[in-house]
């Protein structure tokens, strides 16, 4: 088991590998934003230029509470969306993933199955966590449904949790996933990835 949780490896699937997101994503963030109205519409910054990729990449890499990746496709190096672990804490062996957006093109794909499967892999195999933890907006019912597909529990709501791209308070739906119930979810992510 490793303790280092502020880690920042490379991981690598079959067809996927997440990068320590960097300036070098910059441009393909911008492609991989295909459709801005959509895939950021829960989001707090939109990428609709290349000044907007290089702050989401400054904002998300000097947030110390954050290890944010690109999502890059092994075989052609395109970057297809970006992930990240957040609010880690080691003492009580939990962390949070999240800001996760990808190209419409690859949404529904093996792409976010192969992802979670990665950072669980890591977070339960690697940092020994016992709980693994999601937070969506309550009216993204996307992502909602992402996470009942995936296994994870609904907890509930965390009302007025966070700030909204408008200044309004968004309620907070609360998933989770446990070291006990890791070993079934690894089996239907790694099914998934293998379609």
């Amino acid at each position: 088991m490793n303790d280092n949780w502020m880690e920042h490896p490379v991981l690598e699937g079959p067809r996927i590998r997440l990068e320590p997101l960097a300036d070098a994503h910059v441009e393909g963030l911008l492609k991989a934003a295909d459709d801005p109205d959509t895939i950021f519409a829960w989001a707090h910054l939109v990428i609709r230029d290349l000044d907007d990729a290089r702050t989401f990449v400054r904002e998300a890499v000097a947030d110390p509470s954050r290890l944010p990746y690109a999502i890059v496709d092994r075989a052609t190096g395109e970057v297809l969306g970006s992930t990240s672990y957040y609010l880690l804490e080691p003492a009580h062996r939990t962390l949070v993933i999240g800001y996760t957006w990808l190209s419409t093109r690859v949404q529904r794909t093996h792409v976010n199955s192969e992802s979670k499967l990665l950072l669980l892999q890591r977070a339960f195999d690697d940092l020994g966590a016992v709980r693994v933890a999601w937070h969506a907006d309550e009216r993204n019912t996307r992502s909602r449904d992402a996470l009942r597909r995936l296994g994870a529990t609904e907890e509930g709501l965390l009302r007025k949790h966070r700030r909204r791209r408008d200044g309004s308070w968004r309620t907070t739906a609360l998933f989770s996933l446990t070291d006990d119930e890791w070993p079934g979810v690894r089996a239907r992510l790694e099914e998934r990835t293998v379609r």
